[in-house]
């Protein structure tokens, strides 16, 4: 089954440890949308400005990705500039353009709008809100958020999460969110705000999936040679969305695998800077790296 996402599309200068990218193709979206397309069509809304090259636009349409949402707005492409600590598990922001992106109001091709698999990538609650507006009954729905919404747009995103199956957020997300400190006291709190799935990503330590049936914990792949954790946790719902897309079915079974799909595209997607990786990447590829997390989860 298609599968529709919306969110920013971008170009991001990244400094690590392991070396500098300059405006290399970015933003929730393109993540997302190039781990989804190993297992579905995708159907992309987004914003660029009149600098964003033919070559990005051919690079997403060779994998498969639907550009007719993406409106081209007279100015600049969205831009982000971060550096990593040593360890990679913060960054500090030098810079931030939102150029096109500023006023960025989704409007969904009337040929997506009965799309059945919806992720709304992290953007304002209200935003979010207007293409749910715009849709006709989605069959499952998830949202990404962050600290920013949580503090100066509660209202809206508490609203918004009575609409929605399933939010992703990281851990300090969840308990911000919910004013409780411990994990899975914040996860089940969590779902009592109303969607039916929460996914909290704790990084290199895996992910916590929390719902009314079951919780589950699992462990992230473990890479060696990750370089780049930028746009980790957009490839991570892309193949987690992607993988449900694919099978048409939202089953506890499906959600557990979905899960262990996207810790794998997320894997592969950390160890190149910008998109390079999940770009080069196929569906053997991912296929090799859930067999050795199944393996590595068993002890085998």
């Amino acid at each position: 089954m298609s599968l529709l996402v919306v969110g920013s599309t971008a170009f991001d200068t990244v400094e690590t440890p392991h070396g500098t990218a300059v405006d290399c193709l970015g933003g929730s979206s393109t993540y997302f949308a190039l781990a989804a397309r190993l297992f579905t069509k995708v159907r992309l809304v987004s914003v660029v400005g009149q600098d964003f090259p033919a070559k990005h636009r051919q690079l997403l349409e060779t994998h498969g990705i639907d550009l007719t949402g993406v409106e081209t707005k007279p100015g600049k492409t969205f831009r982000w500039h971060g550096r990593y600590s040593a360890d990679m598990n913060s960054r500090e922001t030098i810079d931030v353009q939102l150029n096109t992106f500023g006023d960025f109001k989704p409007q969904v091709p009337a040929a997506f709008r009965d799309t059945p698999f919806v992720f709304l990538a992290n953007g304002s609650p209200a935003t979010q809100a207007s293409v749910l507006d715009q849709m006709q009954a989605p069959r499952f729905c998830v949202a990404d958020t962050m600290d920013l919404w949580i503090e100066r747009e509660r209202d809206g995103l508490l609203a918004l999460l009575r609409r929605i199956d399933g939010l992703i957020v990281n851990d300090s997300e969840v308990k911000q969110l919910t004013g409780k400190s411990n994990l899975i006291q914040a996860g089940r709190a969590c779902l009592a705000l109303g969607p039916k799935l929460v996914i909290v990503k704790k990084g290199e330590h895996g992910s916590f999936v929390f719902s009314n049936f079951f919780h589950y914990a699992l462990p992230a792949y473990p890479t060696e040679s990750g370089v780049d954790p930028t746009g980790a946790g957009d490839s991570f719902a892309g193949g987690f969305m992607g993988y449900l897309a694919n099978c048409n079915s939202i089953s506890l079974w499906n959600m557990k695998r979905a899960v262990a799909y996207g810790t794998c595209a997320a894997s592969l997607n950390v160890e190149g800077f910008g998109v390079q990786k999940l770009a080069e990447a196929t569906l053997a590829t991912l296929e090799r790296r859930y067999q050795e997390l199944q393996q590595f989860v068993a002890g085998a």
